[in-house]
């Protein structure tokens, strides 16, 4: 049997996956060694049970990812912060030193065409948390792809170490920051 592998995205730009169809021809090597269950280049809608690894693109923003974190964490064997966002909330977090009610005002006030007003029962779009923090704050994560975005020679190495049952090792030549 396959293994099963989840990619997922939260708070960030996508970059990650990106990168991950950077893998070109290798896709199809993957293709035929792995079992895609939940990814946002599937239209899958709910996250499945039983996932062997699952790869977490962007940091935790909302109070919607901080639950989607926690169904992943009870339904993957391995879960890995993928991309310096999941690490460390990079870009994302960048808004950090910001009043949360200011941005919203901004975006929702200040900069809309029609009807200016904050969203404040959030039928369409998630709550926002105070700060933006890294994935391994929410969740236990066992292992780390770092790069902003990660390259695809290095997603390649991790994932194959990843289906062996290994734990990657990160080298210096991987260790570079967005």
């Amino acid at each position: 049997m396959k293994p099963r592998v989840a990619t997922v995205w939260l708070g960030g730009c996508s970059g990650c996956h990106m990168s991950f169809l950077d893998l070109d021809e290798r896709l199809i090597d993957l293709a035929d060694k792995i079992e895609l269950v939940y990814s946002p280049i599937a239209d899958i809608k709910e996250f499945p049970r039983d996932v062997d690894v699952t790869l977490v693109e962007g940091a935790i923003a909302n109070v919607e990812h901080e639950e989607f974190a926690h169904i992943i964490r009870r339904n993957s064997r391995c879960v890995v912060s993928f991309g310096d966002c999941a690490v460390t909330g990079n870009v994302t977090a960048m808004r950090n030193p910001l009043n949360t009610e200011d941005v919203l005002h901004r975006a929702y006030v200040e900069l809309a065409d029609l009807t200016p007003q904050i969203p404040r029962d959030y039928p369409t779009i998630a709550e926002l948390l105070k700060q933006a923090r890294p994935l391994h704050e929410f969740i236990r994560v066992d292992a780390f792809i770092h790069g902003c975005p990660p390259t695809a020679d290095q997603i390649w190495s991790a994932v194959s170490e990843l289906l062996e049952g290994k734990t990657p090792v990160l080298s210096h030549v991987f260790l570079r920051y967005g």
